[in-house]
């Protein structure tokens, strides 16, 4: 031990057992330590010894009960050199006179002190793990004192060392820190030594070993993990070659243009990037404690050929503020307000790859402490060649997050519309919005409708088709972006599946309703049919409609003394993407290349050789390999022997 307290146990039933300690003085000519008795005595000297008893283990704790200062001139009761104390004790466990344990206890403490000397700069020099262990003895683990069982440690002085030489510690952990590996020639440490071993063994030095060493130096790659400051695409000296659709927008910095978008989850997220030619209108729920404020309007833009131009902003102050402010708590008289961004309205200006305008206008209003704001964000492309926001004869596909065209070519007014709720508040379908449908957007939504335990089944049905319908004021949809509304040929007519109706009667029971058309499908079905400066061009070759039918029941509430129950219907639009050009139709004859198909035929040809790989476990290995060169060498035989050439030799 090497500091003033020690703790071991004694294990099994202590019961009259007595615990004594004694300091064994060492015979002056032999050097061996004196013999012990049972003396009962729990204090030797400066030593105390403790014992808490258990159920079948005892804790035994051997204390040092005097100081460790260094001795000052005239000071008595101190230690007069460094090394305090040098003394072996002995803790004995007897029942009776019988000597039942015996622990043997090596003291060497060192007095108390602090460093007084000069702090060496000099930094300590690391070597290379990989050719010279760090640590070459592991197991020392206590600096200036000796650890028992560590036989390597160099602080063990030979007589403590005789204590437990008998029992040191063996691996790397005891000092063996580049032992002998299985695959070198003069190690004999693998239990079953193959006989190909002497053949296939390594003959190497101790110092190239997979404890310590490299057997290889290779070439090793960096990998490439993105980033989300994203640089041009082009090395520096290159000319930027422009943006394409679905592309980030960068701004001078090399970083994302960003506008606040929603995620999928339906979360805005301020951070999001503008891609190259992709619509959209946002709304965000926001306090004033929450805001944040976007990306600053005096950063430039990277119009796509290395060139960057200034966005052109414009500040308006908000009206009305009703439009925006969703909800409002009871306000004190007192109240924070801060002037902050209610809207954000962007329009690209664009002509094939680059960006060749950007004019932004921001709505301004103050914003009190309690109030929720329902901000918007919106971005525009619009072509050079556009005039008054409407798209010319450029860009004739539809382009992914660009509203659907409809018609209505039956009326004298042929604008039409295609859209889906936009639920807002409590989700009631008299309260809810339209929004349009967004080309290659798959959209799902609905809202509530409340219906009345005595409602008329034949009264409701027609209610929620009166609604469904009113999504859908069209009777075509556009081939294109660009359809004309002079041309017949580039609309698709909608093709319409009335809703199932079974005619199975309720019997005049209040609160069910049979076959009520609660869904709305839409299904879209379009073709890439080409592509414009490299931008693929999109149209539409189909739209189809139907109706989903559900059994509505009139829901009971605690007590049912509501009599108004809900009815959800949704509208989900859905985009199938099909070929542009139909597959060659298979033909009714055809040649079916099934002979080394090994699911198909009892001979499997190419795993001829899979006994003899690594992966076949049915016999060992060294058979496999045996039997398979054995096969070869038959083969080979019977080759040879099948050869004119080797007739003629044996008959000679």
């Amino acid at each position: 031990m090497s500091g003033q307290r020690v703790n071991s146990f004694f294990l099994g039933n202590s019961s009259g057992v007595s615990f004594s300690i004694i300091v064994s003085p060492r015979d002056a000519e032999t050097g061996k330590l004196q013999l012990a008795n049972c003396s009962r005595s729990k204090r030797a000297g400066d030593w105390n010894l403790d014992v808490t008893p258990g159920v079948n283990t005892s804790k035994v704790t051997v204390s040092l009960s005097r100081t460790l200062e260094l001795c000052l001139p005239n000071a008595t009761e101190c230690c007069p050199s460094p090394l305090c104390m040098v003394e072996t004790l002995q803790v004995l466990a007897c029942r009776g006179s019988v000597m039942l344990a015996q622990l043997l206890i090596q003291a060497e403490i060192f007095a108390n002190s602090s460093f007084a000397g000069n702090v060496s700069e000099n930094a300590t020099i690391i070597p290379n793990q990989a050719f010279k262990p760090l640590g070459s003895c592991p197991c020392n683990l206590t600096a200036g004192a000796c650890d028992v069982r560590c036989c390597c440690d160099l602080e063990c002085t030979p007589d403590l060392q005789q204590l437990f030489s008998a029992s040191c510690f063996t691996g790397v952990f005891g000092g063996d820190v580049n032992p002998p590996f299985d695959q070198l020639c003069s190690s004999q440490s693998m239990e079953y030594t193959p006989e190909w071993f002497p053949f296939l063994c390594v003959q190497s030095s101790l110092d190239n070993t997979p404890f310590l060493g490299y057997f290889y130096h290779g070439s090793t790659s960096t990998p490439k993990i993105p980033s989300f400051k994203i640089p041009l695409q082009t090395s520096p000296g290159k000319p930027f070659t422009g943006y394409r659709e679905g592309d980030p927008i960068i701004t001078e910095e090399d970083e994302y243009f960003t506008v606040p978008q929603q995620s999928m989850a339906g979360q805005c997220v301020g951070n999001a990037p503008v891609a190259y030619l992709h619509n959209f209108d946002v709304k965000c729920l926001t306090s004033l404690e929450s805001y944040k404020e976007g990306l600053p309007h005096d950063v430039r833009i990277n119009t796509g050929t290395a060139d960057f131009i200034q966005q052109n902003v414009v500040y308006r102050a908000i009206t009305d503020r009703g439009k925006f402010i969703t909800e409002s708590e009871n306000l004190a008289a007192e109240v924070l307000c801060q002037n902050v961004t209610f809207a954000e309205h962007y329009k690209f200006t664009w002509k094939d790859k680059n960006i060749e305008q950007i004019n932004v206008t921001v709505f301004l209003g103050s914003l009190c402490d309690g109030e929720i704001l329902t901000q918007r964000f919106t971005v525009e492309f619009l072509s050079l060649n556009s005039t008054d926001g409407e798209e010319l004869f450029e860009n004739p596909g539809y382009q992914a997050g660009k509203p659907v065209r409809a018609a209505n070519l039956n009326a004298s007014d042929p604008l039409g519309s295609l859209n889906i709720w936009q639920p807002a508040g409590r989700g009631l379908c008299a309260s809810a919005s339209y929004r349009p449908v967004l080309f290659g957007v798959d959209s799902y939504s609905g809202c509530i409708l409340e219906v009345d335990i005595n409602e008329d089944c034949s009264f409701l049905r027609g209610n929620v088709t009166e609604k469904l319908n009113a999504l859908i004021q069209a009777t075509h949809i556009g081939k294109r972006d660009n359809s004309s509304y002079s041309d017949l040929n580039d609309w698709v007519e909608i093709i319409r599946l009335d809703p199932f109706s079974s005619n199975v009667s309720t019997g005049g029971l209040k609160g069910i309703c049979p076959d009520i058309p609660a869904n709305l499908n839409i299904r879209i079905i379009f073709a890439k049919v080409g592509a414009v400066h490299g931008v693929p061009q999109q149209q539409i070759l189909a739209v189809q409609i139907s109706y989903s039918t559900v059994l509505w029941q009139f829901q009971c509430g605690i007590g049912c003394k509501n009599t108004l129950s809900i009815l959800p219907i949704t509208a989900s639009v859905q985009f199938i993407e099909v070929p542009a050009q139909p597959p060659p139709p298979v033909t009714r004859y055809h040649k079916i290349y099934a002979e080394f198909d090994c699911n198909r035929n009892e001979v499997c040809w190419p795993q001829l050789l899979y006994p003899m790989t690594r992966f076949y476990t049915g016999e060992p290995y060294s058979q496999c390999l045996a039997k398979g060169l054995f096969l070869a060498f038959l083969i080979l035989l019977a080759a040879i022997t099948s050869n004119p050439w080797f007739s003629k030799l044996w008959k000679n």
